[in-house]
């Protein structure tokens, strides 16, 4: 088993040294030592986005998640079909009058639950955070994407930007490094 002892470092630094252990060689198990809540949760996504099911240890000197791969997941690596991300950056969509840019944004969210099939991810950033957070049009409309599986993502730096970060209301909150992976690891990006 791999061991890899990320306490006293902050996001994302932990998940890219994750990542890079993962690429080195892909062990079927890993141990990573992290010491904060962000970190943990961050280094739990990813190994499971990763295809590893994650167990969660506290001790008094930090938090332990030890990733653990089966044989149908080793079966399936490589396999998974890449499916489209939902990229918004902005509150509304389009340049021009910005009431009519939050109607189509809106009417945006109602279409894309009808595409088949649905988007993989939705990641907001920058005033797009405004969208999945409390008072949002949108918000009905992103429920229902989220019941359907669509992950919903915004920004942490940007939510804290805005002081939205205790108003969000669809989703949860991301970083810069799950975002950036996410993008990669797309076939397709779609920008209203």
């Amino acid at each position: 088993m791999d061991f890899l002892d990320c306490r006293g470092k902050t996001c994302p630094e932990p998940v890219i040294q994750t990542k890079r252990i993962i690429e080195e060689g892909r062990p079927d198990e890993l141990q990573v030592a992290v010491d904060n809540e962000t970190s943990r949760e961050n280094v739990r996504r990813f190994l499971e986005s990763r295809g590893y099911r994650v167990e969660i240890e506290r001790r008094d000197e930090g938090t332990f998640l030890l990733g653990r791969r089966s044989e149908e997941e080793k079966d399936l690596q490589g396999s998974e079909q890449k499916r489209a991300v939902v990229y918004i950056n902005a509150e509304t969509m389009g340049r021009g009058d910005d009431v009519l840019g939050a109607i189509l944004m809106k009417s945006f969210f109602f279409a894309l639950k009808e595409l088949k099939p649905l988007p993989w991810k939705i990641i907001f950033i920058n005033s797009g955070v405004k969208l999945p957070s409390e008072g949002s049009d949108c918000l009905s409309a992103l429920h229902e994407l989220e019941s359907l599986g669509v992950e919903i993502m915004s920004c942490g730096t940007c939510l804290d930007f805005f002081h939205l970060k205790e108003k969000l209301r669809a989703g949860r909150v991301s970083n810069m490094f799950e975002i950036v992976s996410s993008l990669a690891d797309a076939a397709q990006v779609l920008k209203p």
